[in-house]
């Protein structure tokens, strides 16, 4: 599995994949972070398809096409609020990761780029949030070798670092 999953640092938009996921909010709209980067670079094509989907709700995924992006395809998914953890926060992320990496397939994509899904606004914590994306994506790729390469695109440092060090650990 060497080489199937990677950490990059930088921008998710730039990133060249058959799709990426949009860390999204439930309306599908634009919104902060990497959602509204995602939209600005995609272009107004990327808001009037969503808005045509309807409400996507928390760990769920829908697809669009990607427009002026260089990948294809763009994965919408909602990630949990996090509230202590006590609330399904996990389950619910882990959910997200299992309902992209499904419609990828669905679709014939080959390579996927993930933001850190719910680590900003949403508060959830980075540590436990990239571990769940971890596994999830391990696990997916032990039963489903259609997918090449699956890319942890991570804009900030500090997120980059910490993938980095799970890579380290042969975490990743």
């Amino acid at each position: 599995m060497q080489n199937k999953i990677v950490a990059v640092e930088g921008d998710i938009t730039q990133q060249t994949v058959d799709a990426i996921v949009n860390s999204a909010n439930e309306s599908l709209l634009p919104g902060s972070g990497v959602n509204g980067a995602i939209h600005k670079a995609a272009g107004f094509g990327l808001e009037e398809e969503c808005s045509t989907l309807g409400i996507c709700r928390e760990g769920e995924a829908k697809i669009t096409k990607g427009y002026r992006l260089p990948a294809q395809w763009v994965i919408h998914t909602v990630g949990p609020v996090w509230e202590g953890g006590s609330y399904g926060e996990a389950q619910t992320l882990a959910r997200c990761y299992q309902s992209c990496l499904t419609l990828a397939l669905s679709y014939g994509i080959k390579t996927i780029a993930f933001p850190s899904i719910s680590t900003g606004v949403y508060g959830f914590p980075l540590e436990k949030a990239a571990q769940i994306a971890v596994r999830e994506v391990r696990q997916f790729l032990d039963t489903q070798s259609d997918l090449k390469q699956v890319i942890f695109a991570c804009f900030e440092p500090e997120v980059y670092e910490f993938y980095q060090k799970l890579q380290k650990y042969k975490e990743l």
